[in-house]
């Protein structure tokens, strides 16, 4: 125990810079002729490696008519291919005491194994396999079509607030198609998809000039450049592909709007705002003002809301809500929160009780004593977070994909440290009003009268 307690020491004082308020993380990039991207982040206090691929694909790139192909291909990957037979990607993995998993975003796809160190070879050599060789049939087509319907039948669809979340929300608070369009997709979409469309969107998204390769955790920098030009030096790049127009229109007023959910025991509401810019100052004050009024047992919701009216039952917010964080979106963006209260209060009362926690920031801002506290919460989680391997490993590789440089989370981190309260306030007042805000209303479904039809 004590030797663990050392170890988790000496990475967290790692990742701390010298002025010791910032967080940083050591990292190196190259790029192969073919054009990915490598980036290594090297951290020998624990035997484990992890190994990153994201790729520059998320839901924001379908089509109209191709919905759900970026989810769909989530489950695609892990279908076999040339000498890796179907399943057997989990068995080598898990076998070598290793995990696994992917998954699908708005704005990108990613997929990791963490294992030992020693396995390196083999967590390079199994993502090489698939980027290079996936097997695209018929079969594996049906398949996963039926997986991923039952997915969301069972994970969204029958389960209170996912649907209005995945579905509903994303039309109330967007525009675009790009944007507005479910995650998931719809069947209909799923039903049509051909063969050739699926090794058409391989070819043009799973490029390794498309993709950002991350090893972060215990290796020597000269072996692992070694491995991935063995297992990916000879993948042929592909064109760029075209990037869609995700401009959203400028509203003069947000919108409200009433969905029922036959799984849902109590009502919620979900309240959004159109974000300012990625990296910009507003985005940083409103980070911080979601921390002020969320992080910890201290929160202003928690206080308020929860402990004092007694009127939320639970909430969740951030920039990038429901399907992002802060640091892992593309602009356009929005600042999203998800209240579920109590059914003797109407939704409107919610929406205001939150929305009068916003204006008291409006009105008096932020002490300093409460902003310090706030900033040491964030500077804590994020320090504790990072020493996991696989969190590093998705940190550099978001930032690299969406930024081009890893190095922007910590002028992020930085920047979101120097935050000041007339910052904070600024932000809310610009942002964050009643008039700019969208609201979606859930309640739940009446019941069938008795002796109705099933």
């Amino acid at each position: 125990m004590k030797r663990k307690f050392l170890l988790l020491a000496t990475a967290t004082a790692a990742l701390m810079s010298a002025a010791g308020s910032e967080v940083h993380i050591p990292f190196e990039k190259y790029k192969l002729p073919n054009g990915m991207r490598v980036v290594l982040s090297r951290d020998t206090s624990v035997p484990v490696i992890a190994v990153y691929v994201i790729y520059d694909v998320g839901a924001r790139a379908e089509e109209k008519g191709r919905t759900g192909f970026a989810h769909l291909f989530e489950h695609m990957m892990f279908q076999g291919s040339a000498n890796v037979p179907k399943g057997e990607h989990f068995k080598y993995v898990e076998s070598n005491g290793g995990s696994m998993n992917g998954s699908t975003h708005p704005d990108y796809t990613d997929y990791f194994e963490t294992m030992p160190s020693n396995k390196l070879g083999l967590a390079l050599w199994l993502e090489s396999d698939r980027m290079r060789s996936l097997a695209i049939t018929a079969d594996n087509l049906k398949n996963q079509q039926e997986a991923v319907k039952q997915e969301r039948r069972l994970s969204f669809d029958n389960q209170p607030y996912a649907t209005a979340i995945v579905d509903k929300w994303p039309m109330l608070s967007f525009s675009n198609f790009q944007s507005s369009h479910s995650l998931i997709g719809s069947f209909e979409d799923l039903n049509a998809a051909s063969v050739d469309d699926v090794a058409k969107f391989f070819k043009t998204y799973y490029a390794p000039n498309n993709a950002v390769l991350v090893i972060s955790g215990d290796f020597q920098a000269a072996d692992a450049k070694k491995l991935v030009q063995q297992y990916f030096g000879d993948i042929a790049s592909q064109p760029q592909p075209k990037r869609p127009d995700m401009t959203e229109p400028e509203r003069a007023a947000g919108r409200t709007e009433t969905v029922t959910d036959p799984h849902a025991q109590v009502p919620a509401v979900i309240v959004g705002w159109p974000a300012p810019k990625r990296h910009s100052a507003d985005w940083y004050a409103l980070n911080m003002l979601d921390a002020v009024l969320t992080a910890g047992q201290s929160s202003r919701l928690q206080l308020d809301l929860i402990k004092g009216k007694q009127s939320v039952l639970q909430f969740e917010s951030n920039l990038g809500w429901p399907f992002a964080s802060a640091q892992d979106f593309k602009d356009p963006g929005i600042y999203g929160a998800f209240l579920v209260y109590k059914p003797n209060f109407t939704p409107q009362q919610i929406v205001e009780q939150y929305q009068a926690e916003i204006d008291r920031i409006v009105k008096d801002g932020v002490d300093a004593k409460e902003l310090d506290r706030v900033k040491t919460v964030l500077r804590f989680g994020k320090a504790n977070s990072l020493q996991s391997a696989i969190e590093r490993a998705k940190t550099l590789g978001i930032y690299e994909l969406l930024d081009g440089n890893p190095a922007v989370f910590d002028q992020d981190f930085a920047e979101a440290l120097k935050v000041t309260s007339a910052q904070v306030q600024a932000a809310a007042k610009k942002y964050l009003t009643a008039a700019r805000r969208d609201v979606l209303v859930i309640q739940p479904a009446p019941p069938a009268p008795a002796g109705g039809a099933k």
